[in-house]
């Protein structure tokens, strides 16, 4: 008996700690559907669907979880307001506003902070991965280019570290949201995929899927280049990535002014 207990004892000390495999992203090249504007039935043959943290995930389909990680939504901002003052960036006294969406960064200065909004933002991510979601999107990873010099590349990157742990721990893969000035730098922070909105307009793409391979989502909007970017983004890419043409305030479908194409 002694000798068996040996035996596996040894083996298990050969095979070493077991390893689990890391979360799979979603399908290479499946039609995506971005809903973050407003949930609704997906049309027939898409395969990935990306919406809000309030949300439902749909059914049948890869789920996303959107998060709003490195700002404070507009309808949330009172809320952060009140039970978390310290964690919005403020330049002495005047909140630090994205003016294109009308939301105030939150502060990622120092390893404090960074940790008190993973400990917020953390909860979340397990609400997605109770919710039924695969994948969570962080959003605004580059807020620190809006910050009036406050905050920094490596804070951004270190709340993101925080947040990968985090969905990783969860069973979610996470995704670079934008942010292609990173070079290799998310990959080895552990995201598992990317979503680039624009990068046929600023001649970016290149540097998403050099580094994420085919596991990239790429989102062109109505409002900057039009159609015929987007087309030459499908003969560009089309046959190996997922590419979305949408509105820019990506409503639901039937509201005025939904657009939502594939290639």
């Amino acid at each position: 008996m002694f000798a068996v207990l040996l035996a596996a004892a040894l083996a298990t000390l050969a095979s070493g700690p077991k390893v689990e495999p890391p979360p799979p992203p979603p399908p290479v090249h499946g039609r995506f559907d971005y809903q973050i504007g407003g949930s609704y039935k997906p049309a027939a043959g898409v395969a990935i669907v990306d919406r809000d943290r309030s949300a439902k995930p749909a059914g049948g389909r890869y789920s996303i979880c959107y998060v709003n990680a490195f700002q404070a939504q507009t309808n949330e901002l009172g809320w952060w307001r009140k039970h978390h003052p310290h964690l919005l960036l403020d330049s002495n006294g005047n909140p630090v506003i994205d003016q294109g969406w009308d939301e105030q960064l939150l502060d990622t200065s120092t390893a404090k902070r960074r940790r008190g909004i993973a400990k917020i933002e953390g909860r979340w991510i397990d609400g997605c991965a109770s919710a039924g979601f695969r994948a969570v999107e962080p959003d605004n990873l580059d807020s620190w280019t809006r910050s009036q010099r406050l905050l920094t590349r490596k804070d951004n990157l270190a709340l993101a570290r925080l947040l990968v742990m985090r969905a990783h721990s969860d069973g979610l893969a996470i995704a670079q949201k934008n942010t292609p000035q990173l070079g290799t730098a998310g990959r080895k922070l552990g995201f598992d995929f990317a979503i680039a909105e624009e990068c046929q307009v600023y001649d970016e793409c290149d540097a998403f899927t050099k580094d994420f391979g085919a596991h990239v989502i790429e989102i062109e909007y109505t409002d900057n280049g039009g159609i015929a970017n987007f087309q030459r983004a499908c003969q560009a890419r089309g046959a190996s990535i997922s590419i979305l043409y949408r509105d820019r305030d990506v409503v639901p479908r039937g509201q005025p002014g939904y657009v939502s194409r594939w290639c």
